[in-house]
C-alpha cells in the first residue's frame, strides 16, 4: 500500500528522507499569484472577522468587560494553532494545508477527518456570514423592507462571483477588504481614546472607567458569563487558518509566512483586545446588543451625521470578507481530498484560472441552505449556525496540532527537520492547546441551550464521518493504489 495509506501508524513507517518531503498530489495546477501584501492582509482578515465587528455586543451585554479577557486568552491559542501550522507550512507548503499534513502523518482517515470538519466549520460560517451581511443591511432605510433571506442570496451570489474567476481576484478582493477592516478600527480606536480622554458625551453618557466601577466592575455578572462564552470568542478566531492555505498559491513562502504569522499576536492585541477594552469603557455593557455592531452602537449614540451608517458599511465588508474566506479556503481543501478519492469528484475539477470551483459550489450549496434557514428562522439563524462552527473551528484546531505533535515526533526520531521557525515549547504547547479546545466543548455542554444541544449532536457528527469514510475508502484505496502505477 502507499504512503498515504500506511502513514496512518508514525512509528512503523520506513523512515522519511528529510530532502524528498511529502508530495500531495492535490497542489498541482495552481498558480502563485498571491504576493506578500496579500498574505500579510489575508492573516489580518483572518483574524478580524464576524465575530468581533458583529458577535461582540451580544457577548458583552452578557459578560460585560471581562469579554476582554475571553478574547486574550482565545487570541493566544489561536495564535499558537497558526504558529504550529506555520512550521508544517515552511516544512512543505500546500494548498491542502492541514489536511495534506494530517494525510503525511496521520493517513488518509486523519486527511479525510480534517478534511470534512473543516468543511463544517467554513458552510456553518457561510451560513453564519450571509446572516450577519443581511442583518447589517436591514440597518438602511433602504433595504429594512427587503426579506432578510433575498439579502443572504445577494451577498452569496457576489462572493461566489468574485472566487470563481481567479484566485488573484481572491486576493485582491481580500486585500481590500482587509484595508477596510483595519482602517476602520484604527479609526474608532482613535476616536475611542479621544472621547474618553476629553470625557465627551456620548448619548448622556461621560465615557470613562466610571463606566465599568459604576455598572458592577470588571465582572458585573460573575466570572461564569465569561467562561461560557469562550466557546463563541473561538468562532471569532475562525479564519487565522486560513494564511497557512494560501501558502500554496504564494510566491516565497519561506519569506512571507513567517512575518504574517508573527504579526497575529499583536494584531489579536490591539484590535480585539483593545476594541473590548474601548467599548467599555465609551459605554455601559448594558448598552450593547446582539442585534447591532457594539461599533455601530456608539456612533448611533454619538450622534455624528453618516458614522453609525459608514460603520455599518464597515461591518458589512467584514461579513462578506469571511464568506470570501471560506469559499477560497473550502474550494483547496476539498480538491486535495477529491484527488486522494475521500471527496467527491467534482470538487477536484478546476477552470482555466486554476480556481477549484467544484469545492468552491459545494461550499455555496450550504450557503444556499443557508438563505433558506434565514427564510424559515431569521431571528436564530446566526446563533444556530455560530454553535455547529465552533464544533468545526475547534475539530479543525486539534488536528493542527495533533499533525503538529506528530511532526515533533518524527523530528525527534530524525526522520524529519524542523524548519527554523517552529511552535516553541513543543510538545507540551500542543498539549495544552489540545486541553484547551477539550475545556471549551465542556463550556458548551455547560452553557446549556443551542451550545448543549450542539455537544449532544457530537455522536452524530462522528457517526457521520464514519459512515461516510466506509462510503469512500475503497475509492481511496483504488486512488493511491494508481497513484503507485
Amino acid at each position: 500500500m502507499s504512503d498515504r495509506v500506511t502513514a496512518a501508524d508514525p512509528l512503523s513507517a520506513a523512515p522519511a528522507n528529510p530532502a524528498a518531503p511529502h508530495v500531495d498530489a492535490g497542489d498541482a495546477g495552481y498558480r502563485k499569484d498571491l504576493k506578500s501584501r496579500h498574505v500579510n492582509m489575508i492573516a489580518i482578515g483572518g483574524a478580524i472577522g464576524t465575530g468581533l465587528f458583529l458577535g461582540a455586543g451580544g457577548r458583552m451585554s452578557q459578560a460585560g468587560p471581562s469579554l476582554f479577557i475571553a478574547y486574550a486568552v482565545c487570541g493566544v491559542f489561536a495564535f499558537l494553532v497558526v504558529r504550529a501550522l506555520g512550521e508544517l507550512v515552511l516544512y512543505r507548503p500546500s494548498s491542502g494545508a492541514f489536511v495534506s499534513y494530517a494525510r503525511e502523518f496521520m493517513g488518509e482517515k486523519g486527511a479525510y477527518t480534517a478534511g470534512w470538519l473543516y468543511f463544517l466549520n467554513w458552510s456553518t460560517t457561510a451560513v453564519a456570514d450571509i446572516t450577519a451581511a443581511a442583518t447589517y443591511a436591514h440597518f438602511w432605510a433602504m433595504f429594512s423592507d427587503v426579506p432578510q433571506w433575498i439579502l443572504a442570496l445577494i451577498a452569496l451570489a457576489v462572493v461566489l462571483a468574485a472566487n470563481l474567476i481567479s484566485v488573484k481576484y481572491f486576493g485582491e478582493m481580500e486585500f481590500w477588504f482587509a484595508i477596510v477592516k483595519v482602517g476602520a478600527l484604527v479609526v474608532f480606536m482613535l476616536i475611542g481614546i479621544f472621547l474618553i480622554v476629553t470625557s465627551h458625551d456620548i448619548g448622556g453618557h461621560t465615557p470613562g472607567l466610571a463606566t465599568v466601577s459604576d455598572n458592577g466592575g470588571i465582572f458585573p455578572s460573575g466570572v461564569m458569563p465569561m467562561l461560557l462564552l469562550i466557546q463563541g470568542v473561538v468562532f471569532a478566531y475562525a479564519s487565522v487558518e486560513l494564511c497557512g492555505v494560501a501558502a500554496g498559491e504564494t510566491e516565497n513562502p519561506e519569506k512571507i509566512m513567517p512575518k504574517a504569522i508573527n504579526s497575529i499576536m499583536w494584531r489579536v492585541g490591539l484590535f480585539y483586545v483593545g476594541s473590548v477594552i474601548l467599548l467599555a469603557l465609551l459605554l455601559p455593557y448594558t448598552a450593547y446588543s446582539g442585534d447591532q455592531s457594539p461599533f455601530v452602537t456608539v456612533f448611533d449614540k454619538l450622534g455624528v451625521p453618516g458614522a453609525a451608517g459608514v460603520m455599518n458599511l464597515v461591518v458589512l465588508t467584514a461579513a462578506l470578507s469571511s464568506l470570501n474566506s471560506g469559499l477560497y479556503s473550502t474550494g483547496r481543501i476539498l480538491r486535495s481530498m477529491s484527488l486522494a478519492g475521500s471527496a467527491p469528484r467534482f470538487t477536484g475539477v478546476m477552470n482555466k484560472g486554476g480556481v477549484p470551483y467544484g469545492g468552491i459550489l459545494l461550499t455555496a450549496g450550504f450557503g444556499v441552505l443557508g438563505v433558506g434557514l434565514n427564510y424559515f428562522m431569521p431571528d436564530d439563524a446566526f446563533e444556530l449556525v455560530l454553535n455547529f462552527a465552533s464544533i468545526g473551528i475547534i475539530g479543525t484546531w486539534a488536528m493542527i496540532m495533533v499533525c503538529s505533535l506528530l511532526f515533533w515526533r518524527r523530528a525527534q526520531e530524525g526522520r524529519v527537520t524542523r524548519p527554523g521557525y517552529n511552535l516553541p515549547w513543543a510538545p507540551y504547547t500542543q498539549i495544552v492547546t489540545l486541553g484547551f479546545l477539550g475545556s471549551v466543548l465542556v463550556l458548551m455542554w455547560m452553557d446549556g441551550g443551542v451550545g448543549r444541544t450542539t455537544v449532544a449532536c457530537l455522536p452524530l457528527i462522528a457517526a457521520a464521518l464514519v459512515g461516510g469514510w466506509f462510503l469512500v475508502r475503497r475509492r481511496v484505496r483504488t486512488t493511491a493504489a494508481a497513484g503507485r502505477g
